[in-house]
This record gives structure tokens, sequence and C-alpha cells, in this order.
């Protein structure tokens, strides 16, 4: 595996303070044996980003610039949610704060059962997808930031299952290994999960 030119000290600054998505990334990033220094966000008192864009791919951009232009160092972003057709893709890029706070889990697992209860009288599935967008940049204004994309489907249960994971897991009902995502070990979920997905696509980008 070469090394790009931008990582020659081979650190790279995660643009979140999302305790439950540090964690992830950290743990993908052994699990992939990927070998860079990630330095989560929080460490250099770097404050979240103001996400004003409209998608997935902006608002990681958007973060990743941030982060890259308060430390002076390539950073990556992730975006991510959950998205229902049923619901015209909500809670789509609001997901974190879909019930009006950020981060409020419960509050967002509740608010999701509830928009779907009256989709639900038959008791047909309700399909949904986690979309994951990383975004890097080799500096704050780099003209072409690389993107890479995970989505991965599944159903939306009608009550939460599973102790693991975090956000919308608990929800997340896939029918294949008939489990929720919550149910699934940390190893089981980076390798098929939207961001570990994604963060294939980026260390292949690498070699």
């Amino acid at each position: 595996m070469s090394t790009p030119h931008w990582l020659q000290h081979g650190s790279l600054v995660l643009a979140s303070n999302n305790k439950g998505k540090v964690a992830e990334f950290e743990h993908l990033f052994q699990q992939l044996d990927l070998p860079i220094d990630i330095i989560p966000q929080g460490k250099l008192d770097i404050e979240d980003a103001i996400e004003d864009g409209l998608s997935f791919v902006e608002n990681a951009i958007i973060k990743a610039r941030h982060a890259a232009k308060i430390s002076g160092k390539p950073a990556i972003a992730d975006d991510s949610g959950l998205c229902v057709p049923i619901l015209d893709g909500a809670p789509g890029i609001y997901s974190a704060r879909y019930a009006g706070e950020h981060g409020d889990d419960t509050a967002n697992n509740q608010k999701l059962l509830a928009d779907l209860k009256p989709f639900r009288p038959n008791a047909e599935p309700i399909e949904g997808m986690f979309v994951c967008v990383l975004a890097l940049v080799t500096h704050a204004e780099d003209p072409l930031p690389q993107i890479f994309q995970g989505i991965w489907k599944g159903q939306i249960l009608e009550a939460a299952r599973g102790e693991n994971g975090f956000g919308y897991d608990p929800l997340f009902w896939l029918t294949e290994l008939n489990l929720s995502s919550a149910e699934l070990s940390k190893e089981q979920k980076n390798k098929i999960s939207h961001r570990g997905q994604a963060m294939q696509l980026f260390k292949a980008s690498l070699i």
C-alpha cells in the first residue's frame, strides 16, 4: 500500500464529536489495518461545524473543510443518516436531530416510529437505508474533495431490538441475518454497514 503524498505525517483529523461515531471509526481503522493516526477533532478543541447543506455530500464536505481549516491537517468527515423512502427520505440529513435535540437517540427513534404508524395498517415491511458519505480534504480549500459513499438497506422495525450500536440501530432490521443492527457485534456491523462500505472504498483509494 503506497501512502498518498498528503499523508506523509500519517495523521488525519476526524471531523466528528459524536462519541459513538468516533469509537466506530477508531475500530474501523484498526480493523482495516490502515496506517493512519486518527485524531478526533475534539482532542484539538474543534467544535462542530454548522451543517447547512441540503445533502449528505454537502454536509460532509462542510465538516471536513472546517476541521482542516482549524487544524491545518488533512481531514475526513462522515455525514450519515437513515433514509426512509415512504417518508420522502426522512429523517435523512436531519437524522441526529430529527426530534429537535441533537443526539437524543431515544426521542429520534420514538418520532420515527410515530411517523411510520400511519403506514403500517397492513403490517407491510417498511424499507429504510442507512447512508454514509465520507469526504476527505487534503487542506481546507481542497478543490477536489474525495467522496466515498456506502448504502446499507434494511427494514424499519415496530419496536427497538438490541443493545449495541447507537442512533437508529435498534430499529434497523436485517432480514438476511434475522437480526437488528443493534444486535450485531462491532466486527459484524463494520463489515457490512454503510460506514464500513464507505471505509472499504477509502482504503482502496490509498492503494
